[in-house]
């Protein structure tokens, strides 16, 4: 008759504790990514770098932009894993700019944004979420990210418009010019170059190939605005003493 072996108490313990460790270490894990937050009439109210994970958003009763019974309940609800809208309520925490901060739990569907900077949404402007410059198919809470994403939201009204994005160096010469590109994402994120975008500080708007110079001598933060598309992340450029 085969031998039985007798389980091990304290292997079988230590296993238990090496599974419930790791399991913590994942849920604990915090994703990086970049956050860009437009309002009305095109006001960028941040842009910022931060990591996050499962997150704690808080519900407001002032969230009642979405009409009659649309009121959140006050209390707030854990969003697991990193998503859109928990950055979005984790970078909130930390700059004014983007309170008061509402979100209602009214709805079945999930979480719905209704205030960002004193920015709401109404019957004709909505908050439009786009990943890595691609329209997101799901709600804010179910966006699941991965390091290193980009998160746009943009209060702006339906049809959507394209998303701008500016391209050019991180240095340069004072007094020198120096050629920088106008792209335009649309929903899908296809991408092409834009015509007649105005770029901080350029000597005119860009071309049929989105391009145009432009001459600094200080440092400075151009960015890239074109009719109603959501006007381009900040592109910083060093003149002076760079690192």
């Amino acid at each position: 008759m085969p031998r039985l072996v007798p389980t091990r108490p304290a292997a079988a313990c230590a296993l238990a504790l090496i599974l419930i460790l790791s399991t913590a270490a994942v849920a604990a894990a915090k994703v990086p990514a970049d956050l860009r937050v437009v309002g009305k009439s095109g006001k960028v109210l941040a842009e910022e770098e931060l990591s996050t994970g499962t997150t704690k958003v808080p519900t407001s009763r002032k969230a009642t932009c979405f009409g009659s019974g649309s009121r959140g309940s006050g209390r707030a609800k854990t969003v697991k894993g990193a998503t859109a809208l928990g950055l979005l309520a984790q970078a909130a925490k930390g700059n004014g700019a983007l309170r008061p901060f509402y979100v209602t739990d009214a709805f079945s569907f999930g979480l719905g944004l209704c205030t960002v900077g004193g920015n709401s949404a109404t019957t004709k402007l909505s908050w439009y979420l786009k990943i890595d410059h691609k329209g997101s198919q799901v709600g804010g809470d179910a966006a699941k990210l991965k390091s290193g994403d980009e998160v746009l939201w943009a209060l702006a009204s339906y049809p959507y418009p394209n998303e701008l994005s500016l391209s050019g160096p991180e240095k340069a010469t004072a007094g020198l010019p120096f050629e920088v590109k106008v792209y335009s994402y649309d929903e899908k994120g296809k991408r092409k170059p834009v015509k007649g975008a105005t770029v901080t500080g350029a000597s005119g708007p860009t071309g049929a190939d989105g391009s145009t110079m432009v001459t600094l001598v200080t440092n400075e933060e151009l960015r890239a605005t074109h009719g109603r598309e959501i006007p381009s992340a900040a592109l910083p450029v060093c003149v002076e003493i760079c690192p």
